[in-house]
């Protein structure tokens, strides 16, 4: 397929550019239907909204708050001040610049209904203190159905009424819609820093954007088809930008890795087909490989049987399968496009000048690799200690919900959330709702009045025929505090059966609570399912007990630190405030299974890109210090970049305005960071080489019942080898080597005359250069050769056309020779 796309590349490229216009174009035509669908069955909280959602069948769209306060000690010299904060917001000034704002709201289209203060009915909202008052302004949409310039003229008429010591602010969803940054921010702040990254690594502009265009195809073609599939299934709205953040990631990572294999493998004097074969032949299937892993990952959050996940779980995994798709058709399309183009200037010069490089890694990586093998107990000792003093803060983590109480101190959602708080109670912005199967509750309403945490609770009108009582309860501590936890609680278990009554206990915050109890008791089983799959998978690629047992400890290890970095940023507000990421509080319930499935899938990425090396070395020498060693050499690198590139996209989801995708943001940026500078490159192969030759055993009798998923391909048969040389007698060199063999000849020109100098090289078909030597004085060359098979003889000279042929080796060494022709048309054998 991947030389098929190579030689066909203008197809392959008009084939996607149409197919992401035209589901562009149906996506936009057809617009999205997101919906947060809480399916939590058998919650008490679920069975609270269920009987609620029957006695309100209409219910009216969302509601917002527009709050003002009287701020003592403040004015602008006007005679009345004093009397201002003696009558507080009940003051004739007040109420002259406040209700004809009002007014002009109600007067609105699309606002339903403003009620305001200074009404009979609207009495209670007013703080006692009276320096406080909020009016609700009900729209006739949901938040997602309201105009957005709608909603920025609420806001410009409710602030055009501030004066000084006359603070208005506003609260609610729709108003939430006002502060968010521009659309496609984030995404777009992640994707030029992965380009500088990738700039850096390359060199080269061209090679640069080869990864990025197959993540922006893979990521659009992701997005559209995700508000497609809006209309026939569930999909919440966090599951857009969780399959752009994921998609990104790993659209740029897969192509990174293809290209730097392609890359290698031209420097190495193959040409440029035949690199791009191998590359996707390599690479590519490892790149099939841990696409399949992450989508298994991710298809782990459908045991916890949240209606809310399995739309986040379409999104992702079909994201993901596009990313990989790109990556392996798309990409080398592009790759025939470029040529040796993916290569810088300076590379082409140098490859033109001095010939192939050799295949030997060197550089850092290489350098870092030497050391690890030299002081492995040393390395993976200082690697747990800081694992583990990082996890440290997982011990203390508590799931619940954010709210507006958690945004940025400057916004005016947190301003009118505050305000609120400091008129009417904590509890106010989180009220919970009593719902009774019958009319009569007895005295239910007094003994929750006399229970302990309880701020005020009120009796709620209802419709004589729903049959349904309710009770509105107001904490007396904060939504996301550990005493409302309890108060819930504490009525369930104490209060309402001692009432002998039928209730249910919802709201919100009730919600989010048993959302969190719910995630609580599957996580385990969510954890176990996932960990599971991923060790039976690298148990039948590698096959082998340790490397899988190996990879699943990692995962957990890597899972606990960057749990640990989210409880100390947003649970303690560790520099929360600092970079923009507003109030700490509890992590989003929903969270540690979202996390978990991306960073287990992302982990097992860098677990087969790393070990799928050491694996290949493995089966070709087995030295297990050469195959670590050698295998961290050549991927350190190239998985340190790919991580710095997850990490550069990840966090650039801070900008994104949404608090759940900032936090999944920074926890997954901290885990990639620590999974690929600590884990993959310092605790994994200092592990291998302690462990020895133990990492690649496997019980006979399993090795025989396992079907065979090899990530390398095999080396053997090319698809159209060419025919044997004639026998010759084996050279005194190769006498006693088993089965080693050689291939030998002459390198001469077209009018023969010997060429001295030119490289000749050998390279399996997986793309592992085996030998390379300089021809003679007389032309003459002689390779070693591991045994029977088929290779890729390549051959170079300055001057001169490189040739590339297909040969076949048997039992007896193989005369070869080559003739190059100065204009670079291939000659025959």
């Amino acid at each position: 397929m991947a030389r098929w796309c190579y030689r066909h590349r203008l197809v392959v490229l008009l084939l996607w550019v149409g197919a992401l216009f035209g589901v562009g174009a149906a996506g936009s035509q057809a617009g999205t239907d997101y919906a947060n669908v809480f399916s939590l069955p058998d919650t008490d909280s679920k069975r609270a909204y269920d009987l609620m959602a029957e006695a309100f069948p209409d219910s009216a769209g969302d509601q917002d708050t527009v709050v003002w306060r009287v701020d003592e000690g403040e004015g602008d010299g006007d005679v009345r001040d004093e009397d201002v904060r003696d009558e507080g917001v009940r003051d004739e000034d007040v109420r002259d610049r406040i209700e004809p704002a009002l007014k002009k709201i109600a007067a609105m289209d699309g606002v339903g209904d403003v009620s305001s203060p200074y009404t009979k009915a609207g009495a209670a909202q007013i703080s006692g203190d009276e320096q406080i008052a909020y009016a609700q302004v009900t729209f006739r949409e949901q938040a997602n159905g309201v105009p957005k310039a709608l909603v920025e003229d609420v806001v410009d008429t409710a602030r055009a009424a501030a004066r000084d010591g006359l603070q208005v602010e506003l609260g609610g969803q729709a108003i939430t819609r006002t502060q968010e940054p521009p659309q496609g921010l984030a995404e777009l702040v992640g994707v030029l820093a992965a380009a500088v990254v990738l700039f850096l690594a390359f060199g080269s502009l061209f090679a640069m954007l080869l990864p990025i265009l197959v993540a922006v195809f893979g990521v659009g073609m992701g997005m559209m088809g995700t508000s497609l599939l809006s209309h026939v299934t569930d999909v919440p709205e966090v599951a857009p930008l969780l399959g752009s953040l994921i998609g990104l990631g790993v659209g740029i990572d897969y192509a990174l890795f293809i290209v730097t294999r392609h890359r290698k493998n031209i420097l190495r004097g193959v040409p440029a087909e035949e690199s791009a074969v191998q590359a996707l032949n390599t690479s590519g299937r490892a790149v099939l490989f841990a696409g399949g892993t992450v989508c298994i990952a991710l298809a782990g959050m459908l045991v916890m049987d949240m209606r809310f996940l399995d739309g986040v779980v379409i999104a992702t995994s079909l994201t993901v399968v596009l990313s990989v798709l790109a990556a392996i058709t798309l990409l080398p399309a592009m790759l025939g496009v470029l040529g040796t183009r993916v290569l810088s200037r300076r590379q082409r010069r140098r490859l033109a000048a001095n010939g192939p490089e050799s295949s030997e890694a060197s550089g850092a990586a290489a350098r870092w690799s030497a050391y690890v093998q030299k002081r492995p107990k040393s390395i993976a000792l200082v690697a747990v200690i800081v694992m583990a003093a990082l996890a440290v803060p997982v011990l203390s983590l508590r799931l619940g919900a954010t709210d507006q109480g958690n945004h940025q101190e400057s916004q005016t959602t947190r301003k009118a959330y505050d305000l609120l708080a400091e008129g009417f109670g904590p509890g106010f912005n989180g009220p919970l709702q009593l719902v009774s199967e019958q009319r009569d509750t007895g005295d239910l309403l007094q003994r929750v009045r006399d229970t302990k945490g309880v701020d005020q609770a009120v009796a709620v009108p209802t419709p004589p025929e729903a049959g349904l009582s309710i009770i509105q309860v107001v904490p007396d501590t904060s939504p996301q505090s550990k005493e409302t936890d309890e108060l819930i609680d504490r009525l369930r278990d104490e209060v309402i059966p001692a009432a002998g009554t039928k209730t249910h206990v919802g709201g919100v915050t009730a919600i989010f609570k048993d959302f969190a109890a719910v995630t609580g008791e599957r996580l385990p089983l969510f954890v176990g399912a996932i960990i599971g799959l991923g060790f039976l998978l690298l148990l039948i690629a590698f096959r082998s007990l340790v490397v899988p047992l190996t990879a699943a400890l990692m995962n957990l290890i890597a899972a606990a630190a960057s749990f640990g970095v989210l409880v100390a940023v947003f649970q303690w507000g560790w520099g929360a405030e600092a970079i923009g990421l507003g109030k700490e509080g509890p992590i989003t319930a929903f969270l540690p299974v979202i996390m978990l499935s991306l960073l287990f899938g992302l982990s097992m990425d860098y677990q087969v890109f790393l070990v799928s090396r050491m694996h290949e070395e493995w089966v070709h020498t087995r030295d297990n210090a050469r195959a670590v060693r050698v295998g961290l050499a050549e991927t350190g690198r190239v998985i340190n970049c790919a991580a710095l590139i997850m990490i550069c996209v990840f966090s650039a989801f801070v900008l994104s305005g949404d608090m759940e995708g900032a936090m999944a943001g920074i926890g997954l940026a901290a885990a990639v960071a620590l999974d690929a500078f600590i884990l993959r490159t310092a605790l994994v192969p200092a592990a291998m080489h302690l462990l020895g030759n133990s990492n690649w055993w496997l019980p006979g009798w399993l090795d025989k019942r396992l079907p065979h998923l090899a990530v390398e391909p095999k080396e053997e048969a090319f698809s159209t080898p060419t025919a044997p040389a004639p026998a010759v007698a084996v050279p005194e060199q190769l006498r006693g080597e088993g089965s080693a063999s050689a291939v030998y000849g002459f390198v001469v020109s077209t009018d023969g005359r010997p060429l001295e100098g030119a490289i000749v090289t050998l390279v399996s078909k997986g793309g592992r250069q085996l030998d390379r030597v300089d021809s003679l004085a007389d032309g003459s060359y002689m390779l070693y050769v591991p045994g029977e098979g088929a290779y890729l003889l390549a051959v170079t000279a300055a001057g001169f056309g490189a040739r590339a042929r297909h040969i076949m080796v048997g039992e007896e060494p193989l005369v070869y020779d080559v003739e190059l022709a100065p204009d670079g048309v291939d000659a025959v054998n």
